[in-house]
């Protein structure tokens, strides 16, 4: 059974098919604490305060880094998200995704401007019903839960400026959106990142909309993921990828720390949980840090190649993810929510050390797997 900190109260709403599929993997059904309305990451006053902080003026500087592009009041609203040929995803929304999460780290950063062209935004697409015209497929899903995380977390920041009418009306938006994708398809789909991802947001809404079910679902994905991994900590459905077993698996773990990040703030504890086995988050970032360090180990997986991206050198994994990308975006992102915590584990040390070494520098790290602007919301200087 899972081990960790005494929760608050039992989880009230859970999904019935999600609480078969742990009863089904000798796991408990999850508890949860009742998430604080309003709050995904951090309290954003609270948040703001430390920024206006001499000591946190490294975050801050993280949050105004990149400058407010006029034309992204104007962006239009895109009806429906299509699927794509061959490998790959629909990317149209990607300025959108853009500007929003610079728009809400710099309203976060106390920026007046920021903060009223990120509501101008969201109102103008909430009220055009944005994506709603989207195909159900897991290639469209996929697609619109890369754009509800970091929409979610945003419109967190600013949701208490926001008035009445226009909160109703985004929520009213976003609301079913967020159900749209909590959506079986019969795959893997169903389990792997793509799952983790799905659960990342809907647990986002529901710590907002201090909505048990939603939230107790990141607790759910979490303790699967767990129960999931082999021993070395790899997990199966994302270690067979070939020369993205590394990238894939980097994906995996971004989501788990969105989760965890989320549970902290409403005083819950994924990091300390582990399996009776032993599954814990820091044997799952093992083995992409290991990996990193010594590739022989992630060789006796990615053999399998399947679906392997754009390369199928096995050999060869893509490190691609530990530079910025073209698009502005990083996804070593989520290492900075780690960086809070004193690297007392082989894996965190190593992380860290490879934070140090190079991925620092790149700051202010952004990502839509973490939901914005990752440096603005956890740095800690």
């Amino acid at each position: 059974m899972m081990t960790g900190r005494s929760f608050r109260r039992p989880l009230a709403l859970a999904a019935a098919g999600l609480l078969g599929g742990l009863v089904a993997a000798g796991l408990p059904a999850p508890a949860t604490a009742v998430p604080d309305a309003g709050t995904v990451y951090f309290d954003p006053a609270t948040r703001q305060a430390q920024l206006a902080r001499p000591d946190h003026a490294v975050a801050r500087a993280a949050c105004l880094a990149i400058p407010i592009d006029p034309d992204w009041i104007a962006l239009p609203p895109l009806a429906a998200l299509e699927e794509t040929e061959g490998y790959g995803t629909d990317n149209r929304a990607a300025p959108f995704a853009w500007a929003v999460m610079v728009l809400g780290g710099r309203a976060l950063a106390a920026d007046g401007e920021a903060a009223r062209t990120l509501k101008t935004l969201l109102t103008r697409w909430a009220a055009a019903g944005a994506f709603n015209g989207s195909v159900e497929s897991h290639d469209t899903y996929y697609a619109l839960k890369r754009i509800l995380l970091p929409t979610i977390v945003s419109y967190a920041i600013i949701r208490d400026s926001v008035d009445p009418a226009d909160r109703t009306l985004i929520e009213r938006w976003l609301g079913p959106l967020v159900q749209r994708i909590d959506h079986t398809f019969d795959g893997d789909v169903d389990v792997n990142n793509h799952r983790y991802l799905a659960d990342s947001v809907l647990m986002a809404w529901g710590a907002l909309t201090n909505d048990d079910a939603l939230y107790g679902k990141g607790i759910a994905r979490f303790d699967i993921a767990l129960s999931q991994a082999r021993d070395d900590g790899s997990l199966p459905l994302e270690a067979r990828r070939g020369a993205r077993a590394l990238w894939y698996t980097r994906h995996a773990l971004t989501s788990l720390v969105v989760m965890a990040e989320i549970a902290r703030a409403h005083g819950d504890d994924l990091y300390g949980r582990h399996t009776d086995a032993g599954r814990s988050f820091d044997l799952l970032l093992s083995f992409l840090t290991t990996g990193l360090e010594s590739p022989s180990l992630v060789n006796s997986y990615a053999p399998a190649n399947y679906v392997p991206g754009p390369s199928t050198d096995f050999r060869r994994q893509d490190l691609g993810f530990l530079t910025r990308r073209s698009n502005g975006r990083n996804y070593m992102a989520f290492a900075e929510a780690l960086q809070r915590q004193a690297p007392s584990t082989a894996p965190r040390i190593l992380l860290d050390g490879r934070f140090e070494a190079g991925i620092a520098a790149e700051r202010p790290l952004i990502d839509e797997y973490v939901g914005g602007n990752a440096t603005c919301f956890f740095a800690e200087e």
